[in-house]
Order: C-alpha cells, then structure tokens, then sequence
C-alpha cells in the first residue's frame, strides 16, 4: 500500500520521466483528484526523444497539461554527468511557481543513504526541498510496481539505469545487494531515520 509522508497540495505539478514512479505519482495524484501538470525534463541522453514521445501521447490521451524543458547548456568540466542532470532538473523544478511532486520511494531514499555514506557523510533524501515535495519516501518501490500492475499504468524503462558506469546504478546493482546480504533490514533502518525527520 502507498503511504504518504507529507501533505500534498490540491494543485501540483509531477515531475514525470516515463518510469514506473513518476508515471504512478501521476497516476495516484489525478485519481485523488489533485489539479494535476505532467512535467518532462530533457536530459538530452540518447532515451530522451523515447521518454518525451510517450508522455506527450499519454498526456494528450489523458487530457493532463504537460510542461517541457530542456538543458539549458553544457556540461562543466568538473561536473560528472548525473550531478549535471540531477543539478539542471533541480534548478528548473525550482523555478516553477507551485508545488513540484517527485516520484522518489523508499528504495531510493537507501541507495542515496548508501551512496552519501560511501562518500564520508550520510544523507537521507528530504520530504521538502523548498517547493520540491517527495511525499512517496517512506513507500517501497514493490509498492508503486503493485500500484502500477493493478490500475495498468503505463510506463517505459530507461536503459541507462542498466548502465553500471554510473554511480547510482552501480549501488542499485552491485553494492545494494551485498549490504542486503550484511544488513537484510537496511530499509527498516533508512525508514526509521526519515520519520524521525518529518
């Protein structure tokens, strides 16, 4: 069952890639009879056109007000590609004038935790970044995946969170499952430390 973590306004955009968690975000948040805007965030990566293509069909099919934009410039020297994304997606989600839903869950909240600990200072994703509201955190991603099969929403997977080259994927893939193997309820812990948050 989804659970929400915070109030979430009557009216509000969802950032929405085509994957399964935005794709349910906008799905759960239009069933619950929010006003709901679909927005899509360009990266610029070779899955973009794919991603842009079917949310722009889906949104026409479904009548949902859709926003689009692009990277704005080039990526920095010292930048590595996802803080490029990640920075630029931010920067933009910041910029729109109300409340911006993200499909962020549980299992995403660990593998930050893992990543940022790694990296010599844990951090959990906030509930609230300004006008940036994460309200699926304390929700496993098997939930949003059931949400999803029961009410046949549709949804397509990016293939480069396959690709191992990034870190991200690399925890996802590779790390997370020998932590599961030392710690089997690290999900428990991370849940924990995010209640006592909100």
């Amino acid at each position: 069952m989804i659970h929400l973590n915070c109030d979430v306004p009557n009216k509000i955009f969802v950032a929405c890639s085509g994957g399964v968690d935005s794709m349910v975000a906008l799905d759960f948040f239009r069933n619950g009879k929010k006003d709901v805007t679909a927005v899509y965030f360009d990266h610029g990566t070779e899955h973009s056109v794919e991603a842009e293509n079917f949310i722009k069909s889906y949104c026409d099919q479904e009548k949902i007000p859709l926003l689009v934009q692009r990277i704005s410039r080039g990526k920095k020297k010292t930048e590595s590609p996802e803080e490029f994304w990640r920075n630029e997606r931010i920067n933009y989600l910041k910029s729109l004038p109300g409340a911006v839903v993200t499909g962020h869950h549980l299992d995403d909240a660990v593998e930050w935790w893992i990543f940022s600990s790694i990296n010599g200072l844990p951090k959990l994703i906030p509930a609230r970044n300004k006008n940036i509201i994460r309200p699926f955190l304390i929700t496993p991603k098997k939930e949003l995946l059931s949400w999803a099969k029961r009410k046949k929403v549709p949804f397509i997977k990016d293939p480069t969170n396959d690709n191992v080259r990034y870190a991200r994927n690399r925890i996802r893939h590779k790390v997370l499952p020998e932590v599961l193997k030392i710690n089997p309820g690290i999900h428990t812990v991370v849940k924990k430390k995010l209640k006592s948050t909100l």
